[in-house]
């Protein structure tokens, strides 16, 4: 028997109308929605499905709440008893009903359509992320802590705190935009699963696929990223006797095996874990560099050593000093995946507590110990820092510790970015199977093989672990921090403000309360009067990050050419020197 959800009922072209019961409830629907007549849906129809989504969420709530859960349980997000949801009983037995007064091969060919709201208890089973959890993803990151001595070093102590500071509250700021229009946007019927999904709802196609394109890019280049970094601890570890290329076929390998993994709970527990993990490394890696010098092998700069030199305010060239707040970008990076984690998590209205508390943290932890490490190491810090202990046995512990962080890091990156290629190309273009169907899993194992290996390329062809990082965090990290949230909410806003003027809203003709087109002046008028101060801060906000962006794309790129042109150790493709290695 198919068994068919409302949505099915709205497009054209649906795959879910050859999937079994249960893989039909396990599917996330990732098509761009479409109404009967072939058009898309409006912002007012994605606002009406939100507030009631929101409001069963709270309802929701409170049945788990009165179920049992304790005050401190539902505090933490931990220990929650699921209610059992009526619907469902009724949805079972109206199934059971049919199967005894039908043959099987009427069962076969038979469609049972169900109520919204007991589809709606199929589709939250899915959502079992809790706050807790995603805090922990949000600040499972191997990149942001370990370059932010780094940061400091290219810049000094003034503009490095400035810049942890003002990136710190634009985040946040970003972050909490987001999270808004996720909540008005977003429902079972329409469900908003992606970053380009949320996109897509305020300004179209277009915008979509320039997110997703980002996004796609972010991600493999991060794991390549982290494929680079592993590498070049595995060949600290191996004394360099192992060559530099088969460090990092070694985390590709590891890599393939845990990128099997394809939902987000799983890598949860994993999740808590490695932060932990990063933490101690942190630990032993400022209790190391206090103690004994640096470890001069591993910086470029040649004998005789001359002694730390810690400054203010490091006057050197504009691209070095670019590159330097690039890396701060990288510590508030996660924007790009806060639309995938609210969209997994039961109740998305929690999400900002989980941001809150992970934003303070990578303030307060990650700029402590960019300025610990470079008062004590200055000019010869490593990126990443723990790289730059001089102690092997020390060296090697950190090293032990922080490559199992990095691959669990990479593995979740690897993920969320297997999923966006896999709904964006292979489903919505060529109409694959469903990720949770056999074949959608055989085809996602062999996704997985093929990104890792994408990655292996990118980390092997520009061994340059500061350049590719300031590189990848101009062109992609930056704006889905810093411009691409001030720039949705402003569309969002300016739309909202302009139905106002309209009539109340009927889910049944959705077209009908809207009095005018924004081919008029009055739908503009409304659009840009009400917030006018508002909307001009984000519209200024949106230019000055995308102007900064710009520029330090440049500085990176150009940074990439010097590197390649002074043919040093470090800037030879596929080599088996390793770049910490001089």
């Amino acid at each position: 028997m198919a068994y068919v959800p409302p949505a099915t009922l709205e497009g054209s072209y649906d795959p879910r109308n050859n999937l079994s019961e249960r893989e039909a409830e396990a599917w996330i629907a990732p098509v761009v929605p479409v109404l009967p007549d072939g058009s898309a849906p409006l912002l007012e129809t994605y606002l009406y499905h939100a507030s009631i989504q929101r409001e069963q969420e709270v309802n929701d709530a409170r049945r788990d709440q009165e179920g049992g859960s304790g005050r401190w349980a539902q505090y933490f997000g931990r220990g929650t008893k699921r209610v059992p949801n009526a619907s469902a009983s009724v949805s079972a037995k109206h199934r059971d009903s049919v199967s005894s007064g039908a043959s099987e091969k009427d069962q076969a060919h038979d469609v049972v359509p169900i109520a919204p709201s007991e589809y709606r208890a199929a589709s939250s089973a899915l959502r079992t992320a809790t706050w807790g959890s995603v805090f922990y993803l949000i600040t499972t990151d191997i990149l942001g802590p370990y370059s932010a001595p780094y940061a400091f070093a290219q810049v000094g102590y003034g503009p490095g705190v400035a810049c942890f500071f003002v990136f710190g509250i634009m985040a946040a700021y970003g972050g909490l935009l987001l999270w808004w229009m996720f909540l008005k946007l977003d429902s079972d019927k329409y469900p908003v699963r992606t970053f380009g999904d949320l996109g897509y709802r305020i300004y179209g196609h277009w915008f979509r696929h320039v997110v997703n394109i980002l996004q796609t890019i972010q991600l493999i280049f991060n794991v390549g990223i982290i494929i680079l970094g592993n590498g070049q601890g595995l060949s600290q570890m191996a004394k360099f006797r192992l060559c530099f290329s088969v460090c990092n076929v070694v985390w590709t390998l590891g890599g393939m095996i845990l990128g099997q993994i394809r939902t987000l709970q799983k890598f949860g527990h994993l999740a808590n874990l490695a932060i932990w993990m990063n933490v101690l490394v942190l630990i032993m890696t400022m209790g190391s560099v206090a103690h004994m010098a640096p470890n001069y092998t591993a910086t470029a700069i040649q004998q005789p050593y001359p002694p730390v030199q810690t400054l203010a305010i490091n006057l050197q060239p504009f691209e070095a000093q670019l590159e330097g707040i690039m890396q701060i970008v990288y510590s508030y990076g996660g924007a790009m995946l806060f639309t995938e984690f609210m969209a997994e998590m039961r109740r998305p209205y929690d999400f900002w507590k989980a941001m809150a508390i992970a934003q303070v943290f990578i303030f307060v932890v990650y700029m402590f110990f960019g300025l610990f490490v470079y008062s004590y190491q200055g000019q010869y810090v490593v990126n990443p820092a723990n790289q730059g202990i001089a102690a092997y046995g020390l060296q090697t512990a950190t090293n032990a510790i922080s490559l199992t962080a990095g691959l669990i890091a990479a593995a979740l990156y690897g993920n969320i970015g297997i999923k966006v290629i896999y709904n964006y190309i292979f489903i919505e273009l060529f109409h694959a199977s469903p990720l949770h169907s056999p074949r959608g899993k055989w085809l996602f194992a062999g996704t997985v093989i093929i990104y890792w290996t994408l990655a292996f390329v990118i980390g092997s062809a520009i061994p340059q672990f500061s350049n590719i990082t300031s590189l990848v965090g101009a062109v992609c990290i930056f704006q889905f921090s810093y411009t691409f949230p001030p720039f949705m909410f402003l569309g969002y806003c300016m739309q909202v403000d302009a139905v106002e003027g309209d009539r109340e809203y009927d889910d049944n003709n959705p077209r009908g309360a809207r009095v005018d087109s924004w081919r008029t002046w009055g739908r503009w008028k409304r659009a840009l009067r009400k917030r006018f101060l508002f909307n001009l801060w984000n519209f200024l906000l949106t230019l000055a990050c995308l102007s900064a962006a710009i520029l330090s794309a440049y500085a990176s790129i150009k940074s990439i050419v010097t590197a390649f042109q002074g043919g040093g150790g470090d800037s030879t493709s596929f080599g088996c020197q390793s770049p910490v290695d001089n």
